[in-house]
């Protein structure tokens, strides 16, 4: 694959770097990832989409990872050797969309189909639902990574590349027939549960134990966190407290609490079914640098590609970034070896599954799938 970067995030750079890797002999489709802070509109970036000849698709994200590096502003284009007819599904937050059926319809004419990047509008408030259709149409035939894109202010808007030009409320579908490995972690432990998810709606606990969410958290995380949860300070404390959903045989899946909803609700990344039972996590920061650099491990002893010719895809949740600070630095060193390029974003969410597990939408794990290039 061809890999080319522009720092300034403007959009004269991108539109140069999109000529540049499009000329390339080989390239026949571009991937792009973006960061928020470019500030990208439709307005002035879907021209430049609309210029290109060769397929484009990608996601803006907080942050974006190239080798050892988190960029805040620029953009990594990258050139793939084969020509993807991607698929973008509408409506991720339209509770009467049928999504597997959708997906089913759409994707009929797929062939050659080994690997399936999965990139979502993060504040789509219906991802797990349609992670869910997704897994129903197809099961394990192939591996799944990818992650959800946004902005950490939390206001939906467009954040998802096509040729016709970005897109919000939306999942985007890229069907690969390059060999993959997929490894997940995220090494966050249980300190309290489980409690049972009483009432639910969406994204929004409404309910624990048939008492007000924020009340059953707040119970448990001030005494751990030695902090008082106040008007100001919600996502300060909840960024180290995740809720965790139990799973038979596997690790819990992580949903992060972004925010106070009515009625001591509480808001999350991804759907948190009603009558689940979840436990409340923590961690330290070594355990989450371990398992981010054990998700490579993972993904390097699922590859079957070959070992000289590949390249690493690193989707790694944005509130470990947050929460690392300045040791996410040991994160992206955990997982980048000095002769494979890395690349990657720090997403809101990540998908993925290994080709033997369940398909899940995640918060707060790391995700590395190695691609083969060809």
């Amino acid at each position: 694959m061809y890999i080319q970067t522009e720092r300034d995030g403007t959009l004269e750079g991108l539109q140069k770097a999109i000529d540049i890797t499009s000329s390339q002999e080989d390239v026949r489709s571009l991937c792009i990832l973006a960061c928020d802070a470019n500030g990208f509109s439709p307005a002035h970036a879907d021209p430049v989409l609309a210029r290109s000849s060769k397929p484009l698709f990608g996601g803006i994200f907080p942050s974006i990872i190239f080798k050892n590096e988190k960029w805040e502003k620029g953009s990594i284009i990258i050139g793939m050797p084969e020509t993807i007819h991607y698929k973008v599904i509408e409506g991720l937050s339209d509770s009467a969309r049928d999504f597997e059926s959708t997906i089913d319809e759409q994707m009929a004419d797929i062939t050659d189909l080994k690997t399936l990047m999965v990139l979502v509008d993060g504040l789509g408030t219906r991802i797990a639902s349609f992670i869910d259709g997704l897994f129903d149409v197809f099961g394990l035939e192939f591996n799944y990574f990818g992650g959800g894109a946004g902005s950490l202010d939390l206001v939906q808007k467009p954040c998802l590349f096509t040729n016709k030009g970005l897109v919000e409320d939306a999942a985007l579908l890229a069907p690969l027939s390059m060999k993959s490995g997929v490894g997940v972690s995220h090494g966050w432990k249980s300190i309290e549960g489980p409690h049972k998810v009483t009432e639910a709606r969406g994204n929004v606990i409404k309910t624990l134990d048939w008492q007000p969410a924020f009340e059953v958290y707040r119970q448990v995380v001030e005494p751990h966190s030695k902090k008082v949860f106040k008007n100001d300070n919600f996502f300060e404390i909840a960024k180290a407290y995740p809720f965790g959903i139990a799973k038979m045989g596997a690790e819990p899946v992580v949903r992060d609490p972004l925010m106070l909803g009515d009625d001591n609700s509480l808001v999350c990344v991804g759907e948190v079914p009603e009558g689940s039972f979840v436990d409340i996590l923590n961690s330290k920061e070594t355990d989450l640098i371990d398992a981010a650099g054990q998700a490579l491990v993972l993904a390097k002893k699922a590859y079957q590609g070959s070992e000289k010719n590949r390249i690493n895809f690193f989707m790694d949740c944005i509130s470990r970034v947050l929460f690392l600070e300045d040791r996410f630095e040991e994160e992206i060193n955990s997982v980048n070896e000095e002769s494979i390029p890395l690349v990657g974003a720090c997403t809101i969410g990540e998908i993925a599954n290994s080709g033997t597990d369940y398909l899940e939408f995640y918060n707060k794990t790391s995700v590395v799938a190695i691609l083969e290039d060809r």
